[in-house]
């Protein structure tokens, strides 16, 4: 028997890097997976993954910045596990750079997806965790995706720390609310990971970034999705409420 056997999960960001790894480790633990994403035929690439190794999986292609998208990604999510135990919120993106010379059309962005639609994807499954929770494993599972970047701030990535700080606010504030209701809401705060996260933004950042990380051994998005895993199937009554996550040579 798999610690998930007959669970509902929910994975944003589910078409690479943690979003993705998540997938697969829940799925391994016998959780039927809903992957949510915009790139359908990754997804299905990550749903392919999950089914050949013998597990369940949904893909549930939008994109969860528009208004009405979180609302219906959650309800097809139900509709098609039956229920819904767990949500893995990893979508995010950044887009540092200069405030100077960088869009404002990069800050909506980061707020639009790391923050806004992480809000709304909780909102629209908190009345389905709060119902799973009486039964199966007598608690369901928030888990947000935040970053160190929600600890402590830097020039020239003012709107992707806000977006974190926010997610980290957000989640604490929801874990006191929904103790009692055996919901468990936890945040894990990532240093650097080996994603496409990196790939973004305005070149001289990311030149700058990589230089400060260049003897930094990264970690793999499988050591993060090992952490969830490891917070959603402790016994009901621990909580790992904020877990930071770094490699053991980022100062």
């Amino acid at each position: 028997m798999t610690r998930l056997n007959g669970c509902g999960a929910l994975v944003t960001g589910a078409s690479s890097g943690i979003g993705a790894a998540t997938a697969r480790a829940l799925a391994a633990e016998g959780a039927a997976v809903a992957l949510v994403g915009r790139n359908a035929a990754r997804l299905a690439e990550v749903a392919a993954q999950i089914t050949g190794a013998g597990g369940r999986a949904v893909v549930l292609a939008a994109d969860i910045t528009e208004v009405a998208a979180p609302g219906q990604v959650v309800a097809d999510a139900v509709a098609a596990l039956g229920r819904l135990d767990i949500v893995v919120n990893a979508a995010g993106v950044m887009l540092n750079g200069s405030s100077l010379k960088r869009p404002f059309d990069e800050w909506r962005q980061m707020v639009d997806l790391n923050l806004t639609a992480l809000m709304a994807i909780s909102k629209a499954a908190l009345p389905h965790l709060v119902a799973a929770a009486g039964s199966g494993r007598g608690v369901t599972d928030l888990v947000n995706i935040s970053s160190i970047a929600g600890r402590t701030a830097s020039a020239g990535a003012a709107v992707y720390h806000a977006t974190k700080f926010g997610v980290t606010a957000f989640s604490e504030s929801l874990r006191q609310e929904f103790a009692r209701r055996n919901l468990r809401v936890s945040v894990i705060e990532p240093g650097a990971v080996s994603t496409s996260l990196f790939d973004h933004g305005d070149p001289v950042a990311r030149a700058r970034l990589a230089e400060r990380l260049a003897e930094v051994e990264y970690l793999q998005p499988e050591d993060v999705a090992d952490l969830v895993t490891h917070v959603i199937t402790l016994p009901r009554r621990v909580a790992l409420a904020e877990v930071v996550i770094r490699p053991i040579d980022q100062i």
